[in-house]
């Protein structure tokens, strides 16, 4: 007869033995995997223009390689037998619902952003989606939320619309300040 195993807590837990073959963790590695080479072909697809010293492809291609690293380190260490460990559920109440109004208003905020981006220009359509999420989400101060999102949404507009040349449409609002770069 085996001793009992002592779990993290120190208490004797009850365990079965593991899989021979962890399909699930397999199939996560090999779908990231994919997805980094799906990501590198399609970043070797981009348009450059000519006489562009950092064009649009080196993000793309930093996060592919990211990708591809973390994919063969995750199917390295399942291959050798690292198996994940069972999540004891401290914080989580395993008899929760879904929230669907919380689910809905977030995917209503994604497809908001996405219709508005044309309409007033990216950075107001991010600071949108960044202020609906935080509502939704439970933020107290909702309008805060906004502002922050607005101040980000600039600063990625200047950044990579500005500065890396990305199309991102400034819009009405923010119009003057893409004629300064």
């Amino acid at each position: 007869m085996d001793a009992p195993v002592l779990g993290a807590s120190g208490r004797a837990e009850a365990t079965r033995p593991a899989p021979r073959v962890p399909v699930g963790e397999l199939v996560f590695a090999l779908l990231m995997l994919g997805l980094g080479v799906f990501a590198l072909v399609g970043a070797f697809t981009i348009h450059v223009p000519v006489g562009v010293k950092v064009g649009p492809t080196v993000f793309p291609i930093f996060v592919s390689i990211v990708l591809l690293g973390s994919a063969a380190a995750v199917l390295v260490s399942v291959l050798r037998g690292n198996r994940a460990e069972v999540e004891e559920g401290e914080d989580i109440d395993p008899d929760a619902g879904t929230d669907w109004l919380t689910l809905a208003k977030i995917v209503g905020a994604v497809v908001a952003h996405l219709l508005l981006i044309d309409v007033i220009g990216w950075a107001p359509a991010a600071a949108v989606l960044f202020g609906v999420v935080a509502w939704s989400l439970g933020a107290k101060r909702w309008w805060l939320a906004f502002v922050i999102g607005l101040a980000l949404g600039i600063v990625v507009q200047v950044v990579f619309g500005g500065l890396m040349g990305l199309s991102l449409p400034w819009g009405p609002a923010l119009g003057w300040l893409g004629g300064m770069f």
